[in-house]
């Protein structure tokens, strides 16, 4: 292994031991599924990839034969294999085997950083495609973390005319506006979902087409009902509460489409594709660095909410 970056449901396993009551940790695991590295060893008959090659690693192992698999959806597998998941183990180590149909080879312009970034990109990526963003869109994000940065990058690669990001934390706002956001707001204490809506359409210049919601927070819930126009498609991404209320009035009189968004599905050789030829520039997102030695101390640092994103080098030496 060469790069892997701290997720926040790393983050969570960590410190809480689940996420939910879906995702328990029962047994000593590793952690990290953001990951890329150099392949040293090749199973029997693979084609596709050479030792030394440079790849950047899809975390799923499917079953292939569930009905989920066998119409192309294989995120939904119920017989899924997904790195550093109860009870399945990560990738935070030296060496890794994993299934090679989800194993990519980068090219020389992307970076194992980048590389390793495919993962939350990815997750942006597939969101946009759920909830089917095209040119000239007004989309809302709702969250800016990781996750939330990277589906603002991906909807402006879809050619949207502009994308609001809402976040409680002005540092993170700034930090969109400056990899490409086109208007952030900083929901303020006391504030209602409806001001916020109002506000966020004063800034798009129209209610959004589209939004994605990627903080788990209800209030961002209630903003994506209130706030999405007649018609236009809310794809929620965050894992918030197991239960949250929805502005129904408001969800049938406005004919909103609401979409689930989980994982993705055969994004990874678009995304190295897109930040290979320029069109999404992830590189900006990783903001402190630890050696695989400092585990910890790059844990510590993620809860804090410092940065973005932390991502460890594995590689020996």
């Amino acid at each position: 292994m060469q790069k892997v970056g701290i997720c926040g449901s790393d983050v969570h396993y960590w410190h809480e031991g689940r996420i939910g009551d879906r995702f328990v940790v029962t047994a000593p695991m590793l952690l990290g599924h953001e990951c890329s590295g150099v392949v040293s060893k090749l199973g029997e008959g693979v084609t596709h990839l050479k030792v030394g090659d440079r790849v950047a690693i899809e975390p799923h192992g499917v079953c292939r034969t569930c009905d989920a698999c066998k119409i192309g959806r294989y995120n939904l597998c119920p017989n899924v294999f997904f790195l550093a998941t109860p009870p399945d183990s990560g990738a935070l180590a030296r060496y890794h085997v994993h299934g090679a149909d989800f194993v990519f080879k980068l090219p020389d312009n992307v970076s194992f950083e980048e590389g390793a970034l495919i993962e939350p990109l990815s997750v942006g990526l597939h969101a946009c495609r759920r909830g089917r963003l095209s040119m000239g869109h007004r989309v809302l994000v709702c969250g800016a973390g990781p996750i939330g940065l990277c589906a603002m990058l991906s909807a402006k690669a879809f050619g949207v005319a502009a994308v609001c990001v809402t976040d409680i934390d002005a540092s993170r706002l700034q930090f969109a506006r400056e990899v490409g956001a086109t208007h952030t707001l900083q929901i303020r204490p006391g504030q209602t979902e409806q001001e916020v809506a109002e506000e966020v359409t004063k800034l798009l210049g129209g209610a959004p087409d589209r939004t994605i919601e990627c903080s788990g927070a209800q209030f961002a819930v209630n903003l994506g009902v209130l706030a999405t126009t007649p018609g236009g498609i809310f794809v929620i991404v965050g894992h918030g509460p197991n239960k949250v209320e929805f502005p129904v009035v408001s969800l049938v009189a406005k004919e909103i489409e609401i979409l689930g968004s989980f994982r993705y599905i055969n994004t990874w050789q678009t995304a190295i594709d897109m930040i290979a030829c320029g069109k999404i520039n992830v590189a900006p997102l990783v903001t402190h660095r630890f050696r695989l030695e400092e585990t910890l101390d790059a844990f510590r640092c993620a809860k804090s909410g410092v940065g973005v994103k932390v991502m460890i080098d594995c590689a020996q030496g």
